[in-house]
Order: C-alpha cells, then sequence, then structure tokens
C-alpha cells in the first residue's frame, strides 16, 4: 500500500474528527460567555519639576530704575573779569570742598583799587555834605538875627543844595558797596559741601564776566527719578503733591551691581513731579538717598556714585493672603498647572493680583500648599499621571495605588 494511499485512509479522517472537536469545544467556550482576562496597560507617569504654593501677607512691590543725580548742581560763572591767580588743591574733578572755601581767586588788584577810589569819593561828598549842612544852619540864623518874620524859603535855608549833597554822599555809598561786591567776587566759592565734577579753567587764564569755570555738586543728598506707569500707581500708596511729610512716602531699595558685585542702598520717595510726561504717559516719582559719599557722616552705607543706574524696589499697597510664585509659571492665558493629591495633571484658572518679572501674585485659583508644576509640558492634557521630582517612593506608590483603585472603580 502506498504513503498516499494511507494518507487518504487514515491520517486524513484522523485529522479531520480532531479538528471538528477543537472547534466544537471552541464554540462552547464562546456560548459561555467567558472572555480570556486582559491585563490593563497602565499610563507612564511623567517626571516633572514642582513648587509647593505658599500664602502670604506682604506689601507688593512696583519695581523701576533711573540714574543717580545730585539734588544741587551748580555751572561756576566768573561775574567779574582778570587773571585766574590761584587755584586751590580741591579744585579737580572729583575734588571734595566745604561750603565757603575759595576755589579760585581771580587777580583783585584792579578791584582793590577801585574799592579804595570808591572811598575816597565817599569821603568828598560825605564833606560837601557836612559843609552845606552848617551853610543851611547859619543861613537860618541869619534869617533870625535880621528880624524877619515866618518861615524862611527854601533858597534862603540852601535845601536844594543840601538834597544834592545827601543824594551824592548814597550815590558814593552805592558805589563802594559795588566795589567791594566786585572784589568779593574776584574769589569763587559755593555754598555748601560738595564735589567738583568738571574744571574748564587754570591758572593764568584770562577770564571774562560770564566764563564757565567749573560745574560742581552737593553731596548732602542724591535723588533719582523713577517712572511710574498707571498701572504701578495703582499698587502705591502715594500722598498727594501737596502733602510735604516725607514720613508718608514709601521706602525705596535701590540696587546696582558695582565691580562686579550687587550693592544696595536704602532710600525715600520725596515727591512725585505732578505731570504725566508727554510722549511716555508715565508719573516721575523722586528717591533721595542722603549723605551719598559718606563724606558729611550722616550715612553708612556704601558710596553711591552720581551717574550709578540703579534698579527699585517700591514698597507698595499691603495684601493679606497672596499665593507667590514664580513668574514663568503663569500663562499667557492667566493658568498655572497643578498636580492634585493623585499627581495628575490639572489646568487652574487664576486670579492674578499682580504680575512682575520674576514673581507673580495670585488671590484665587491656587490653595496653599498645592503642588504648581515648573516644568514646561508642550501638551499640558489634564489627568495625565505626574512623577514630581523629588517625592519619596512611598508617596509614589500611595498615589499610584490611588490611580489604581479610581480605575478599577469605574
Amino acid at each position: 500500500m502506498t504513503f498516499l494511499q494511507k494518507f487518504f485512509r487514515f491520517i486524513l479522517p484522523l485529522g479531520l474528527i480532531v479538528c471538528a472537536v477543537f472547534l466544537v469545544v471552541a464554540m462552547g467556550m464562546m456560548s459561555s460567555g467567558k472572555r480570556p482576562a486582559r491585563e490593563q496597560a497602565s499610563q507612564p507617569a511623567i517626571l516633572v519639576d514642582a513648587v509647593r504654593a505658599e500664602a502670604r501677607s506682604l506689601n507688593l512691590v512696583v519695581n523701576s530704575q533711573g540714574a543717580v543725580r545730585p539734588r544741587t548742581e551748580t555751572t561756576l560763572v566768573s561775574e567779574v573779569g582778570g587773571k585766574v591767580v590761584a587755584v586751590s588743591e580741591n579744585f579737580v574733578a572729583g575734588g571734595f570742598f566745604r561750603a565757603g572755601d575759595v576755589l579760585l581767586r581771580i587777580d583783585p588788584s584792579d578791584y582793590e583799587t577801585a574799592v579804595k577810589r570808591a572811598q575816597a569819593a565817599l569821603a568828598s561828598r560825605q564833606a560837601k555834605l557836612a559843609d552845606e549842612q552848617a551853610r543851611a544852619t547859619q543861613a537860618e540864623k541869619d534869617w533870625r538875627n535880621l528880624g524877619r518874620q515866618g518861615n524862611p524859603p527854601d533858597l534862603v535855608l540852601r535845601k536844594p543844595q543840601l538834597a544834592d549833597a545827601q543824594a551824592n554822599v548814597l550815590a558814593a555809598e552805592a558805589d563802594l558797596e559795588k566795589a567791594r561786591r566786585d572784589l568779593e567776587r574776584t574769589a569763587i566759592s559755593v555754598p555748601y559741601d560738595g564735589l567738583l565734577s568738571e574744571k574748564r579753567v587754570d591758572v593764568g587764564q584770562f577770564v571774562s564776566p560770564g566764563t564757565q569755570l567749573g560745574v560742581s555738586f552737593a553731596v548732602d543728598s542724591a535723588e533719582i527719578r523713577l517712572p511710574l506707569s498707571s498701572s504701578d500707581l495703582a499698587f502705591l500708596d502715594l500722598p498727594r503733591a501737596t502733602d510735604k511729610q516725607p514720613e508718608d512716602y514709601p521706602e525705596v531699595s535701590l540696587q546696582a551691581e558695582v565691580a562686579g558685585t550687587t550693592k544696595t542702598w536704602a532710600a525715600r520717595l520725596i515727591r512725585t513731579e505732578g505731570v504725566l510726561d508727554a510722549n511716555s504717559r508715565v508719573l516721575y516719582a523722586v528717591a533721595e538717598v542722603r549723605d551719598p559719599y559718606g563724606l558729611l557722616g550722616e550715612s553708612t552705607q556704601d558710596e553711591l556714585r552720581m551717574g550709578t543706574f540703579v534698579r527699585a524696589a517700591i514698597e507698595g499697597r499691603f495684601v493679606d493672603n497672596v499665593v507667590v510664585l514664580p513668574r514663568f509659571v503663569l500663562s499667557n492665558d492667566n493658568t498655572v498647572l497643578v498636580a492634585n493629591a493623585e499627581r495628575e495633571l490639572e489646568v487652574r484658572d487664576v486670579q492674578v493680583a499682580r504680575a512682575e518679572p520674576r514673581e507673580v501674585y495670585l488671590t484665587g485659583g491656587v490653595a496653599a500648599g498645592e503642588l504648581v508644576i515648573t516644568t514646561n509640558l508642550d501638551a499640558a492634557i489634564p489627568g495625565t499621571r505626574l512623577l514630581i521630582s523629588g517625592d519619596s517612593p512611598a508617596a509614589d506608590t500611595t498615589a499610584a495605588t490611588a490611580q489604581d483603585a479610581n480605575g478599577s472603580g469605574s
């Protein structure tokens, strides 16, 4: 018997019987309604960084900036002409001087001569006045001696001549005062303690009235003009422009980079300029730093040089129970990403009290103690499982268990 004959006679019938049995069993299992258990695929958690929200009560801060400038600055100008014959050792750029110190002196010779001439003229006219007074007295006596009645005429009493002599004396006194003032003006000084910022003349140079000699500024205080927008003004309690009580104005903290180091100075707003700038539509407030160079013994702060560009943090209004977060966690649509107790992602709408370049202050939408996501997520899908960086394994296991329980219950 050949193999093909054996196949059709014995093997093929046996195979058909086995297939039929398998088909019957499979149909029986399907009819019973039992399905094989499938393992549920778990969503992978995303590793993110987060900060815990903290509620605070604080004064809001309004940021601005400006350059330090002197409160009083003077361009020294010659009031008389002549040659510069002496210059103080402090008459140099950066030189410190006290109020009344002579910074330079113009040749006083001609002005001393003018004083002597004025004194001589005054003496001569005083003598003339005395002579006229004597003549007037004698004229009145003569009138009486002649037995004439009534008051003598003004011409008899030489009253016009006497008035002319008195006027000449007054003119001579005025000339003497002017000559003395011109002599005083040959010594150049200023009425405050200060520094010289610019020197424009030196010894031997001839100056005429109106010649600029240098530039000086007072060192008792420095001022910084700080621009404030209308949105900034909403967070500041500024007194009215007519209020002159400095203690009512907010305190200001100044910062600047000096020689690679960040230094700070305490200041206070002393006034507002009272008008909005026509171009930028901002209001300028002026902050003051007392004794910026520490030369007067009024300050223990670091030296604050004129011209320094500073950042200013102005103390604003007091707010209670606000959540402070990094500025970058706030999206343009005023939402933040929050990890809930089950470590799932939530997109929260928040109420913003104030947004600053570095921080944002929230009055609603996020509670104290909640975890706010600081990692930038390209696609923020609510319900996404999260793994918080720095969480303990126990916390991750608890969150995963809660997630699985919720999934199985549904």
